[in-house]
């Protein structure tokens, strides 16, 4: 029997920008890493696409980094490793060939808006309008999700219909497009997605799991082309020959956010945010389909295993978070490097007035603007690039407690887990986290503690709990106990007096409805 040192799960972590292999030992310790930035396309404004192929070769290149770095630092990965998990951006969609491999067009990202025009289309003529299919699958009628991506990819992609018509055209979300790849791809691959990213398409029924027939019916979609779906928590099949790792199971997949919450330990009542590209906050709430009224999402938690009782969650999405630091760096030149925000934020105490709303492709919760475009108000001569960039911190921040606020709400005081002094603490992960100023903000526009764990990298983390799991390296007791995180945890407590953060979050509110009705703005 493998001593517990020589026991290991890979986890394949494919973001926005980027795409991660980590290795990590029974004790969930890290020991071999690689991570890969890839192309992001823009072909015109509110377009955001993705070359299938270029993050193909990225896994590649991470898995083969990844495990030299680990057998170079004395680790016996190729007889260890047990397992591989999949964790992946949501939503992003593609169409490929089935006989040839191919992709029928670069993936369409999930914070893409070229499909505006249909979901207007969608809205007007079905009979509950944006809330159509709520009832069926949590989710309003918005560009954010797959299955308006498809239509749009059905529409306007010649090679997509015709493929579709002679029965060759697979769909699916980042996971499925990596999982047919490395289990044979034209050889026999295996066509899957989990009930996470299924639950992100708008085409699954979330009660019973399945694809959701009257839905497929009445937006035109053919269930052929859908994948399999599976639990987060199962043996998908194995790595083929051609890879850097082979013999190896997939044994876990979800989607990041479902990742995150996993990596998190997050219990019934019991909140994470990821602040990524954007940022994403979930409550679980249990086995309990909780429907929103304040502008959030109804949507799969996580269900460990084939016969397990799936866990749901409220969550609220925010389209630009971390790309708004992108965006200063990239476009506007006012920091050479992410990291350098934090530094020119700390010159001033406060914005000055100012407010940025970064809705750069419409707003999603609690909003849900398609419309909206965005804002920098309050300026003045006084104004400088320490003002704006505090700005742009606040603004991640205000968007947090808007979806904090509305669950709450939805949640009441049944939903929610608070600690022995009656607060709700936020756990938190993701890259940006390591801005110390960010999450002292974040619990000051919060009035309440912001928890951060020793390892911000959950997404990856909570991929591999559910791949061992699913082997027999770790038991749900074992993920699910927390002590020894929160021990090691920083929790950041709010200091901003309470009748400043009201003034500030009206401030912010006012900022917010300026955004609106900005989208027909001429060139």
């Amino acid at each position: 029997m493998a001593k517990a040192e020589d026991v290991f799960v890979g986890s394949i972590d494919q973001g926005t920008t980027s795409t991660r292999f980590i290795i990590y030992d029974r004790c969930s310790r890290p020991i071999g890493s690689h991570q890969v930035e890839f192309t992001q396309f823009y072909p015109e404004a509110g377009w955001v696409e993705h070359d299938p192929m270029e993050i193909l070769e990225s896994v590649r290149v991470c898995m083969a980094k990844a495990v030299d770095k680990a057998t170079a630092a004395g680790y016996n990965v190729d007889n260890g490793l047990k397992a591989i998990g999949l964790t992946n951006q949501r939503e992003t969609t593609l169409v490929w060939s089935k006989s040839t491999g191919s992709p029928l067009h670069n993936a369409i990202v999930w914070m893409d808006a070229r499909t505006s025009a249909i979901c207007r289309k969608l809205e007007n003529e079905l009979s509950g309008g944006r809330t159509h299919f709520v009832g069926t699958c949590g989710l309003p009628i918005s560009t954010y999700f797959s299955a308006v991506k498809l239509l749009w990819l059905m529409e306007n992609v010649k090679d997509v219909n015709e493929s579709i018509k002679k029965g060759d055209a697979l769909f699916g979300t980042i996971d499925t497009w990596l999982i047919w790849n490395l289990t044979g791809g034209v050889n026999g691959g295996l066509h899957v997605t989990d009930v996470s990213n299924a639950s992100r398409t708008m085409l699954m029924n979330l009660k019973t799991l399945e694809w959701d027939k009257p839905t497929l019916e009445t937006l035109g979609i053919p269930a052929q082309i859908l994948p399999k779906i599976v639990s987060n928590s199962e043996v998908i099949g194995k790595i083929v020959q051609g890879w850097p790792i082979t013999g190896v199971p997939i044994s876990g997949c979800l989607g990041d956010q479902h990742a995150a919450m996993l990596g998190q330990a997050c219990r019934k009542g019991e909140a994470k945010s990821t602040f990524g590209t954007g940022a994403f906050i979930l409550l679980n709430t249990g086995e309990e389909v909780v429907q929103s009224k304040h502008g959030l999402l109804t949507t799969l938690a996580f269900k460990l295993g084939k016969d397990a009782r799936a866990n749901y969650a409220l969550e609220g999405s925010i389209a630009i978070a971390g790309a708004a630091v992108q965006w200063l760096r990239d476009s506007l030149g006012i920091i050479s490097s992410a990291k350098e925000i934090e530094e020119l934020a700390s010159q001033v105490k406060s914005t000055g007035g100012i407010y940025f709303v970064p809705a750069f492709n419409g707003l999603f919760a609690p909003w849900w603007r398609d419309d909206a475009r965005g804002v920098c108000i309050g300026i003045t001569r006084f104004t400088s690039k320490a003002h704006i960039a505090r700005a742009v911190l606040e603004s991640m921040c205000f968007q947090v407690k808007d979806v904090l606020d509305s669950m709450h709400k939805d949640a009441r005081e049944k939903g929610e887990v608070k600690n022995e002094k009656g607060e709700f603490l936020l756990r938190v992960d993701g890259g940006a986290t390591v801005n110390n100023l960010l999450m002292q903000i974040q619990a000051d526009l919060l009035g309440s503690p912001v928890v951060r764990p020793a390892d911000i990298e959950t997404t990856a983390l909570g991929a591999a709990y559910a791949a061992g799991l699913a082997v027999g390296v770790w038991t749900e007791d074992e993920i699910f106990s927390a002590g020894e995180r929160v021990e090691s945890a920083t929790t950041f407590h709010p200091v901003l007096e309470e009748e400043l953060r009201k003034k500030k979050v009206e401030s912010w509110c006012k900022a917010v409805s300026r955004t609106f009705d900005l989208a027909d703005l001429s060139l």
